[in-house]
């Protein structure tokens, strides 16, 4: 048998392989399975079904990366318009800004133009009246004591005007009898005193009889801290930040 089978394999027997041999080749044995998430883009399976598995993988990433493409993309464009927001706004408020101070300097000028008065003026007559509060700059404050004789707040009133017109020169005060401008018995006898405030012939105030507020016993300073109260004269004390600014500004120059 030796020699039959040296003959048959030509001598060579360390080529030779038993069929019991337990080392015997597996040339049957499948090919090992290729990780999904190893793809590279090329096929390793040549069967229909690998190559539709990696066709379905190619379809998915691209897929992946159209979604991160369109997220960065809105994100850009939502960047670029909070930015284009935040500039248009800044321009804005500094446009605002701006014309505030405009209108400011402007309304500040229009007041110095406005002349000086100085004192208490009597108006006689219903005529001097609408004179007084018609024909006056539109930018002058008329304030309008309307009174009567033997009427003790009436007479304190009057010495409080006396008062103010040095203070507020450029605010007009006048004085009218209610008798003479014809107003009823009623009034004279509850509604005095009373302050009506008129700027450009619109009435801007209107307090009958004032004691109500002020009580029986007041002083200038408290006449003019109630017609401050009540926007009729301007508080000195209170200059618009906008204008100090811009005059510390030009100082500066």
């Amino acid at each position: 048998m030796t020699d039959l089978e040296s003959k048959l394999l030509g001598e060579k027997l360390h080529y030779y392989c038993s069929s019991s041999d337990e080392d015997e080749p597996m040339l049957d044995r499948d090919p090992p399975k290729q990780s999904k998430s190893d793809w590279d883009g090329t096929s390793s399976n040549t069967g229909p079904k690998g190559v539709l598995n990696d066709w379905e993988q190619y379809k998915r990433q691209q897929s992946a990366q159209r979604v991160q493409q369109e997220k960065d993309v809105l994100k850009q464009i939502n960047d670029r318009a909070l930015t284009c927001k935040s500039e248009i706004e800044e321009l804005d408020d500094q446009f605002l800004a701006e014309y505030r101070k405009k209108r400011m300097k402007e309304m500040m000028a229009k007041t110095q133009e406005v002349p000086e008065f100085g004192k208490v003026f009597d108006l006689l007559t219903g005529e001097d009246f609408l004179n007084a509060v018609e024909n006056e700059n539109p930018y002058v404050t008329v304030i309008v004591h309307v009174y009567e004789h033997n009427v003790p707040t009436c007479s304190i009133m009057n010495s409080c005007l006396k008062v103010l017109c040095h203070e507020f020169q450029k605010t007009k005060f006048c004085k009218l009898i209610g008798s003479s401008a014809g107003m009823s018995l009623n009034f004279k006898m509850c509604g005095v005193p009373a302050l009506l405030a008129y700027r450009a012939g619109q009435l801007i105030g209107n307090f009958v009889r004032i004691t109500d507020e002020l009580g029986d016993d007041f002083y200038a300073g408290d006449v003019e801290n109630f017609l401050i109260e009540h926007g009729v004269l301007s508080d000195k004390s209170c200059i618009p930040s906008i204008i100090t600014s811009d005059n510390n500004s030009d100082d500066d120059i």
